[in-house]
């Protein structure tokens, strides 16, 4: 096979590869319906080697989608059910004793894959929420002093439940703002709804996507493609200063007890920009950046507790300072 080609038959080349990851709604629109914004937060995040928070109600397909994304940009796919009793060596690996060698082995923990679904991550100790930091941040795990680069592309999916708190331990902030996105995952509607159940009732498996007809339709070469290209999309003075007033709007917010980071700002920036070369622009405008604001931000922001008790969100917040804050022409 040509080293620049890929399984699914893709060459690499910047215009095939957006035409493959444009392909990419179609073909998860086979297993997931109506799910199209999470699909192109997720391609964007991959764009950008960022990771992605899930937040929906159990049964709107957040583990399926995952698992089709992964399926049809054929990448290895690994997921951890974390729960109260899990260890930070469940996730990262950990040395194991070879009887036969009288030595001590490294056995690879479920994080050493393309796409690692982190399944209700709430729901584990903040000690081995932790054991991700280092692989999210710096694409590599150490284990007894030893560092060990993670594949690539590398990136982690984790989902939370929003309305069930009991036994459950809520991110830090310094965790939340190593996700580069939260995506909600809402009730699909009344027609979407309908048509989930006619697939059950015509034989849909989710849990085998080749009958369902997914297919591999882009590729890790595609997604090296993709991101040069999005690396050379012009980003203008005028753009980076709206992306800085409106990250600086936030820590001014009176209804906001923390504001977005630095670190914030230049993940919108990327974020816009990833999505601009997905549009087909080679240059980032005003829109773009409105486009991911919300995904981007709203998890890096806290709401202070009169706000929260007078019903306001962090959409709402970051919907205003939106609509306040100056464009560039």
């Amino acid at each position: 096979m040509d080293p620049t080609t890929d399984n699914a038959g893709n060459t690499g080349d910047p215009g095939t590869a957006r035409a493959s990851l444009e392909a990419l709604r179609a073909e998860i629109a086979k297993a997931v319906v109506g799910q199209d914004p999470a699909v192109t937060g997720l391609v964007v995040a991959l764009l950008c080697r960022g990771h992605v928070l899930l937040e929906g109600v159990p049964g709107v397909a957040k583990t399926l989608l995952v698992r089709a994304l992964a399926s049809a940009l054929e990448l290895d796919t690994k997921r951890v059910q974390f729960t109260p009793d899990l260890m930070p060596s469940d996730v990262t690996g950990s040395l194991v004793y070879d009887t036969r060698t009288a030595e001590f082995s490294f056995q690879p923990g479920p994080v050493f894959t393309n796409l690692l679904l982190a399944d209700e991550i709430n729901r584990t100790p903040p000690k081995t929420q932790s054991s991700l930091l280092e692989a999210m941040e710096e694409r590599q795990v150490t284990v007894d002093g030893t560092p060990r680069l993670l594949p690539d592309p590398f990136l982690v999916a984790a989902t939370q439940n929003p309305v069930e708190y009991e036994g459950t331990y809520p991110l830090p902030e310094a965790q939340l703002d190593r996700f580069l996105l939260k995506l909600t995952i809402p009730l699909p509607s009344r027609q979407d709804e309908i048509s989930v159940l006619t697939r059950h009732a015509e034989g849909f498996n989710p849990r085998d996507l080749r009958a369902a007809g997914v297919r591999p339709v882009a590729g890790p070469a595609d997604l090296e493609a993709a991101r040069a290209a999005v690396a050379k999309t012009t980003i203008s003075p005028e753009i980076t200063a709206y992306v800085v007033d409106i990250c600086r709007a936030t820590r001014e917010s009176p209804s906001l007890t923390l504001g977005v980071s630095p670190r914030g700002a230049t993940a919108l920036l990327a974020a816009a920009r990833a999505w601009a070369w997905l549009t087909g622009r080679d240059y980032v405008i005003p829109d773009d950046v409105k486009a991911l604001a919300l995904p981007t931000l709203r998890h890096r922001v806290q709401l202070r507790p009169e706000a929260e008790m007078e019903g306001v969100t962090a959409d709402s917040v970051i919907n205003a300072i939106l609509a306040h804050v100056p464009v560039p022409r």
